[in-house]
């Protein structure tokens, strides 16, 4: 299978379960491999640059109040689903989350932007050092306040020029206690932000809803990419479903080569070439990726890989198990939520980013719940009972911090490791490490992931945007 994956690289052809699909132009020319290639990544592609606005913009929640501030990013109207995040550092890590995808990200922090935004430095493993994807994911940002001037060694440019140059709407200056107040009632609602325009209440149609789209196959690969770890032997296969730098990170920084694939990626066809499966943090509603589910099913029912999945990757486990997934009210968006380790009564301190969850009273018998959450008991886990399946809810690699869960990603190589000895044991032969021709075959980087400055534009809005955003919930 390994060798019919190159053969659709050398040719251009990226393999998919409804046939094969072109891959990006931007895929680097073909290079000689000895050992592992650094990972060196084409210019990702950029969102249009769009003016800083300093216009008066306005942020409308649906069937709900009226905030007026100031803009400071892209002049540009947006609409999309509005969360709140109570996390105090981090917002590069958290706006570059493509979880966030389609999203309009209010925080709770009095002041952002104090310490700027850093360069798109990588790190030895071709990894973006400070952000978790190569852009801005948010479709709109919302502060109290913004910090137009910034001071840190890392810094680059502002908060406000970061979201300029990324075609996303930011507004300062409204009261985001009361934003907050009234989601936490209401729950997560649809809104809008307008720049320089006053509110026309005729333009309430105008609002579209991002879970009904299926926002995964918005972020996920088109096709596969290869991250290689000069450190180990082991050979991990991601389902990228939107997937983190920090994820891919934790990977190959413990000795396990990664070849990420999209999404719905047939994945129990190829699963006897690596030593493990992991599924990655994602956009949306887990039941838009029914294919995903499907063929998670059948990697369960044929083989005894080990496998671990984050955020909507634990979701999509707990579906393939049999178990339902419930919509929160609001959701949990920060960096200080306590979840209680149920096989040692130990509790952490995790990062968390999630609109749904795993109703654990419908796991069936052979699983159980592995963590839940302190403050709303919902639940942040499951683990089977006798195999090397697990789930998390939270984040155990998150940048911003904090890390008293990383252990997991130690946790999941010993499965990898004991699953790797085992192979070599009785089937001898087998060689799961990737060869340097398909390292350097396959891209090095997501492949055909477009940016996008949220849901729809609503300067387009009328007759032409509905059948815009028509258009979108069907793709």
């Amino acid at each position: 299978m390994l060798s019919q994956i190159a053969r659709s690289a050398r040719s251009g052809l990226a393999l998919n379960t409804k046939g094969p699909i072109r891959l990006a132009k931007h895929i680097r020319p073909f290079a000689t491999v000895e050992g592992n290639t650094p990972r060196v990544q084409p210019t990702p592609s950029r969102r249009r640059v769009t003016p800083k606005s300093h216009d008066r913009a306005t942020f409308t929640i649906r069937d709900g109040p009226i905030f007026s501030g100031k803009s400071f990013g892209a002049a540009s109207n947006i609409s999309g689903e509005a969360v709140f995040t109570t996390s105090l550092v981090g917002y590069p890590e958290s706006l570059t989350d493509p979880s966030y995808r389609g999203q309009i990200l209010v925080f709770t922090q009095p002041l952002i932007g104090n310490y700027g935004i850093p360069s798109a430095t990588r790190d030895e493993y071709g990894l973006f050092r400070y952000f978790e994807s190569p852009n801005l994911q948010a479709a709109g940002v919302v502060v109290a306040d913004v910090a137009e001037q910034y001071s840190h060694w890392t810094a680059v440019k502002s908060l406000g020029e970061w979201c300029a140059e990324e075609g996303v709407p930011a507004v300062s200056g409204v009261d985001t206690r009361a934003i907050v107040t009234y989601l936490r009632e209401q729950g997560s609602s649809l809104a809008r932000i307008t720049i320089g325009e006053e509110y026309d209440a005729d333009q309430d149609e105008a609002f579209v809803d991002p879970e009904q789209i299926n926002l995964v196959r918005k972020v996920s690969t088109k096709a596969p990419f290869h991250v290689s770890s000069a450190t180990g032997d082991y050979h991990v296969a991601v389902i990228d479903c939107g997937v983190k730098e920090n994820i891919l990170r934790s990977l190959v920084s413990r000795g396990a080569s990664v070849t990420a694939f999209p999404y719905d990626y047939p994945i129990h066809k190829v699963a006897h070439h690596f030593d493990g499966v992991f599924i990655s943090n994602g956009p949306g509603d887990p039941t838009h990726c029914q294919d995903t589910v499907y063929h998670l099913r059948r990697l369960m029912e044929s083989s005894q890989i080990p496998v671990m999945g984050i955020c909507l990757g634990h979701q999509l486990l707990a579906l393939a198990a049999g178990a339902r997934t419930i919509k929160l009210k609001y959701g949990n968006r920060a960096h200080n939520i306590p979840a209680l380790d149920r096989t040692t009564g130990r509790c952490h301190i995790t990062s968390q980013n999630h609109g749904y969850a795993v109703d654990s009273s419908t796991l069936p018998s052979e699983w159980k719940e592995y963590f839940v959450n302190l403050n709303d008991h919902s639940n942040e886990g499951l683990i089977h009972q006798s195999r090397p399946i697990f789930g998390t809810q939270f984040h155990p690699e998150a940048k911003g911090g904090p890390m008293d869960s990383a252990y997991l990603f130690d946790m999941y190589l010993e499965n990898v490791s004991r699953y790797h000895k085992s192979q070599a044991i009785f089937q001898p032969e087998r060689e799961n490490r990737p060869s340097p021709l398909l390292v350097d075959l396959l891209s090095k980087e997501r492949v055909g992931v477009v940016p996008t400055t949220g849901m729809e534009n609503l300067l387009r809005m009328g007759g032409a945007g509905q059948e815009t955003a028509k258009a979108a919930s069907a793709a």
